[in-house]
Order: structure tokens, then C-alpha cells, then sequence
């Protein structure tokens, strides 16, 4: 890819950036085809989104981000069959340039609606507005994806330019180029997010190692309470209820952090690492094309961070269990970090051996 060229403004939340198709040498007589690189991008995308949605997808939901998640994956795997198609019978150049435009600008238009669609899904989750029935609420989510990917793809058809054109360099050698976009949504989305997250983090640094301690051990006891729930009946109550007894008598940490930026933490803790690679890509001037950097690695750090904020906005009314699908991020862990509360919503039958077939465990 070449660097972004100025913004178009019909255009203005995408950038255009030049595809090399083609590239030949005449004095030389050297011609190289970029058709099975573009190809090999689009194969490599659609493992890691698949690979992504095996790992934050792995519990069926109704959710419409989980919707979005399967559809993204759908398009990859025809996105590159029809790459495959194209490169395997050898079509025009031209074929490739107007395939390559079109899922651009396709891929360019879904962040937006997807995230509005996303949030308002869960806002509606527990008031009178949200449908309660399965089947009706698999069946909107399921509509409204589809009428994302047809405003992108009639949004692609209405403002591509598919033309291929020949690019001639200083040194002699010509390319046929296209246009592709590059999300700048995408862009100032991951960059926004970076700097919020580090300047929320600077004033809390002291403590953030002993609040990720923590949060290591709640997670460890919620897997125990977990364990010996399904264990109820075959393991040695006095012994299980002992061991969990023990880890609820520890100390507790004190300060503990607010619950906005506990939350934070949560979210940072897991995807952070991605949004360092994707700022450092954007420092040394790596530009993406839309079909490549709109994927569900993009997808899956947005829903974490819309249904992180509708958790902390719902946890005022409903503590820790509002209604949010389950997630790559602990919220509910995280909550108990903040608040310090784990060990009063602890029902008292785990503390009473004697009860054997009765014992209950505060489950989140």
C-alpha cells in the first residue's frame, strides 16, 4: 500500500490509499503480479477472526455484537473465496481492483452503525424496551445485522472509484493502482482510547499491581465457588467449605479503586496490548486498508468497552448483575474489587458444614 492520499469530502471519515495490482519494469523486463499478497492478507484475517471468535465468542448468544462477530467472520471466509477465485483463474486487473474498492469501502462503513447498534441493544437490555423472548430478540439482532452489510455495501457501490489507473515513477517503473480506503473511525478510535486509558492510568500506578493481584485472586475463588458448585454432591463438604472459608478470611486490600476506574483496569488488563500494536502501526506510518483493520479484534475491544460503560452505569441500580452477555473482561470481578463486597453477598450456608445437601455458593 502507498500513503494515505488527502481526504475526499464526500468521503470524510475514510482516508484513500493506493493498491499496487501490478507492477513491471520495461527496460528490465521484470513483472510481478501483487494479486497473491492481497490474497494471503485476506487468509491471514480470516484465521485471526476466526481464531478471535473461538476464543471471546465460545458461548452462543443473542446478543447483536455477537451477530456482528459471526456475520464478520462469514464475510472473511467470502471474501476469500472469491480472492481464491479471482487470483486462481486469472482475471483482468481490473476484476481485482473493483473487488478490492468495493470490500473497502464496504468494510470502511461498518464500525459506526455497528456501535450504535451495539449500545443501544444493551441499554434496552433490562427495561420494557428489551425483548425478553429469545427468539424474538435472536430475530431483530439477526435483521439488523443484515441491514448493516447492505447500507455498507450500497454505500460501497455509491461511492467507489473502481477505476484502475497506471502510476508511473520516477525511476520508470509503472504500476496499475486502485483505490482503496483506510477507516479513519478505526483510527481515531484506537488512538482516542490509548491515550484516554494511559492518562487514567498515570495517577493509579503505585497501586495497580496490588489491584491486579487482587483481582487474580477473586478470579482463582470464583473458579473454586464454580468447581464445587458442579461438585456438590460427590465432594467432601466440610473440606471444600473450609477451603473457600479461608480464602474469603484474607485481608483486603485497602485503598481499593473506584468502580470507573476498576472497570478500566479490567478492560485495559486484556485489551491493551492490542491497542499498542495498533498505535505503534499507526506511528511508523503503516497504513490499512479498511477489509484488513475492520476486524473482530476491532469488533470484540468495542463491545468490551460499550458493555463495560452500560455495566457501570447499570451496576448503580443493579450492583453486580445486570443483564450483560459474558465477556472476555471479569466486570463482575472487578466490581467486587472496587467495592469490597465479595464476602457479604457470600450466603451463609457456606460457612455451615452441617448442611450438606443444602450448601450454596454465591455464584456471578
Amino acid at each position: 500500500m502507498l500513503p494515505g492520499l488527502p481526504l475526499f469530502p464526500d468521503t470524510s471519515h475514510a482516508v484513500k490509499m493506493l493498491a499496487i495490482i501490478e507492477q513491471w519494469d520495461e527496460r528490465s523486463g521484470c513483472q510481478a503480479d501483487k494479486s497473491e499478497k492481497y490474497l494471503l492478507l485476506i487468509v491471514v484475517k480470516l484465521g485471526m477472526d476466526a481464531a478471535v471468535f473461538y476464543l471471546c465468542c465460545r458461548k452462543i448468544s443473542t446478543s447483536f455484537f455477537y451477530m456482528c462477530s459471526l456475520s464478520m467472520v462469514l464475510a472473511d471466509l467470502v471474501m476469500a473465496v472469491c480472492m481464491s477465485a479471482l487470483w486462481f483463474l486469472g482475471a483482468e486487473k481490473s476484476s481485482v481492483c473493483y473487488f478490492l474498492a468495493h470490500i473497502s469501502a464496504t468494510f470502511a462503513a461498518l464500525p459506526l452503525p455497528m456501535m450504535c447498534f451495539g449500545l443501544l441493544d444493551y441499554c434496552t437490555e433490562d427495561t420494557c424496551l428489551g425483548i425478553k423472548r429469545v427468539i424474538c430478540k435472536f430475530l431483530r439482532n439477526v435483521v439488523l445485522t443484515v441491514l448493516v452489510w447492505m447500507l455498507a455495501v450500497l454505500y460501497s457501490f455509491a461511492s467507489t472509484n473502481a477505476e484502475l489507473m497506471l502510476l508511473v515513477y520516477k525511476t520508470g517503473v509503472k504500476a496499475s493502482v486502485c483505490e482503496v480506503q483506510e477507516s479513519m473511525l478505526v483510527t481515531y478510535f484506537v488512538l482516542g482510547l490509548f491515550i484516554i486509558i494511559i492518562f487514567t492510568m498515570l495517577p493509579f500506578c503505585s497501586s495497580i499491581p496490588r489491584w491486579v493481584t487482587e483481582v487474580d485472586r477473586l478470579s482463582e475463588l470464583r473458579e473454586e465457588q464454580e468447581n464445587h458448585r458442579s461438585d456438590l454432591f460427590t465432594s467432601t463438604p466440610s473440606t471444600e467449605t473450609k477451603s473457600i472459608k479461608d480464602n474469603y478470611l484474607e485481608d483486603t486490600i485497602k485503598p481499593r479503586p473506584p468502580l470507573w476506574f476498576s472497570l478500566t483496569l479490567g478492560f485495559s488488563t486484556f485489551w491493551m496490548p492490542y491497542l499498542t500494536m495498533s498505535v505503534v502501526c499507526l506511528a511508523f506510518g503503516f497504513g490499512v486498508p479498511a477489509y484488513i483493520n475492520v476486524n473482530l479484534l476491532l469488533l470484540e475491544c468495542t463491545n468490551s468497552l460499550l458493555m463495560g460503560l452500560v455495566f457501570w452505569v447499570k451496576s448503580k441500580s443493579f450492583g453486580p448483575y445486570s443483564h450483560v452477555p459474558e465477556n472476555v473482561c471479569l466486570w463482575h470481578v472487578y466490581w467486587h474489587l472496587s467495592k469490597g463486597t465479595w464476602q457479604q453477598h457470600l450466603p451463609t450456608a457456606v460457612f455451615n458444614p452441617s448442611k450438606e445437601k443444602r450448601l450454596s455458593l454465591f455464584y456471578v
